[in-house]
């Protein structure tokens, strides 16, 4: 199962921002545990590539897909696709776009590139997206992903900032892909201090408000 089949099965990613992070391994065994597969381990955490490198090896025991995100020049890409990293996310197209394209093509991972007008959608496919991020998505709403999705079809459009279980099956509903839960499941202090019940817990009632 590929990462966007694994997205359209979940139907959330988890993004993760803390400052520095207990133990990659077992936050990512905590999602999974909660129903949350694909896993954002972004690069404003200190010492990304070691989060990412802990938590890819022991993948193959958690069941979870983790990626990069804020990924914002290929130095970033190489890094995070090097220490195992099953996808990428930027937060926008710098000038550097195309070339962490290409940087996730060779390294045969998925990439989501963050937009958010149309003519930034438009360019994220034609630079070969995999997916686009809409980002930050709470300040139109879900009407505007709609709007989108009138035009584009066929783009898989993941929402991302400011998408909590309140309005997450709105986005859903709407035509998004999949959306990003950020610190409504994964709340920084929950990450630096290892509660990994707690963020298991967050995750099971994001997952169970999508339904």
């Amino acid at each position: 199962m590929t990462t966007l089949d694994l997205l359209r099965e979940d139907r959330v990613l988890s993004v993760v921002r803390a400052p520095s992070i207990d133990d990659a391994r077992d936050l990512c065994a905590a999602l999974v545990a909660g129903g949350i597969h694909v896993i954002e381990l972004t690069f404003t955490t200190p010492e990304l590539p070691r989060h990412l490198e802990r938590a890819a090896s022991g993948s193959g025991d958690t069941g979870a897909v983790v990626g990069a995100g804020t990924v914002q020049t290929f130095a970033h890409a190489q890094q995070a696709i090097d220490a195992g990293a099953q996808f990428l996310v930027t937060p926008g197209q710098g000038p550097e776009a195309a070339a962490i394209v290409d940087a996730a093509q060779r390294g045969g991972v998925p990439v989501v590139l963050g937009s958010f007008t149309p003519s930034e959608v438009m360019t994220a496919m034609a630079l070969g997206a995999d997916a686009v991020k809409i980002f930050p998505a709470h300040h139109l709403g879900p009407r505007y992903l709609k709007d989108l999705s009138g035009p584009f079809p066929g783009v898989p459009l993941v929402p991302s900032g400011g998408v909590n279980a309140g309005n997450a099956r709105q986005f859903l509903e709407a035509g998004a892909l999949a959306v990003s839960a950020g610190t409504d499941v994964v709340s920084p202090a929950d990450v630096v201090d290892g509660r990994w019940a707690d963020i298991t817990a967050k995750a099971t009632a994001f997952r169970a408000a999508l339904r």
